[in-house]
């Protein structure tokens, strides 16, 4: 069970809630509709997690583990990691801005990560950075079909297809979503590019009530499908959703 801390308003990182009746197929809800309580419920305002990684790479397990934290006034969204297992301690990113930086206490290094390197895996793992630190809403960047109802586990799901705006461009071209019809969780999604190849595929494993009424993905697995016998686990330990975050913690200054 996952630790509750002092958990209260936190919308962010995966958490997608709300209840609501279940409409027939062209009933009540559009895909618009849909996507715009999920987003609603991803809004990060402020907070604190403990997390891991598990990245799984032909049969061998690396494991990552991390401290993040994330602010976000609804228009710009900052936040920082901090990754605190013996062999990574001390590497940090930041996302500042729309801007991301890494720092290499090895190298005493500083890093801005931007163009094709986005799209590199994080630390190694089957999330990219542009994954890991998506702060945009969904609805900013896509139009939505409801496709059809089906079910994930016994859990009736909205099936709704995602294709970027003309004038934007995500990180990927189209996206579709297992939405859960009760919770509003993103059960499962898959990440397509231009000419129609399934990039990735991402499912939730583990789904927890983290206060009344209130759920999130608290185990997910990211397969790479263009990276043979390759997928990564990030699990949540810990979370605090109404977390203050000192002055000056998210800021180039931490990094070093």
């Amino acid at each position: 069970m996952i630790k509750k801390l002092r958990i209260s308003v936190f919308a962010g990182i995966m958490i997608l809630l709300g209840l609501i009746s279940v409409a027939a197929l062209g009933g009540e809800l559009t895909g618009d509709e849909i996507m715009q309580r999920v987003d609603e419920n991803q809004f990060i305002s402020s907070g604190r997690m403990e997390a891991e990684m598990i990245i799984i790479d032909r049969g061998r397990e690396n494991v990552k583990e991390m401290e993040m934290f994330v602010e976000s006034d609804g228009e710009v969204t900052n936040g920082l990691v901090e990754f605190t297992n013996p062999r990574d301690r001390g590497t940090k990113y930041l996302l500042l801005d729309d801007e991301l930086w890494m720092y290499f206490p090895e190298a005493e290094d500083l890093v801005r990560i931007s163009g094709h390197m986005l799209r590199e895996g994080m630390m190694g793992s089957d999330f990219s950075y542009q994954d890991a630190l998506e702060s945009e809403q969904l609805t900013d960047l896509y139009q939505f079909t409801l496709e059809g109802q089906e079910e994930i586990n016994g859990r009736p799901v909205y099936v709704i297809k995602a294709t970027a705006r003309e004038d934007r461009e995500p990180a990927y071209h189209s996206r579709r979503f297992w939405v859960d019809q009760e919770r509003f969780v993103i059960l499962k999604e898959e990440m397509y590019a231009r000419d129609g190849r399934l990039l990735k595929e991402m499912v939730a494993e583990k789904v927890e009530e983290v206060e009344e009424g209130r759920w999130m993905p608290t185990e997910m697995v990211m397969e790479d499908k263009l990276r043979e016998g390759s997928q990564t686990i990030y699990r949540i330990k810990e979370i605090d959703l109404d977390y203050e975050i000192p002055e000056g913690k998210i800021s180039l200054d931490t990094l070093q």
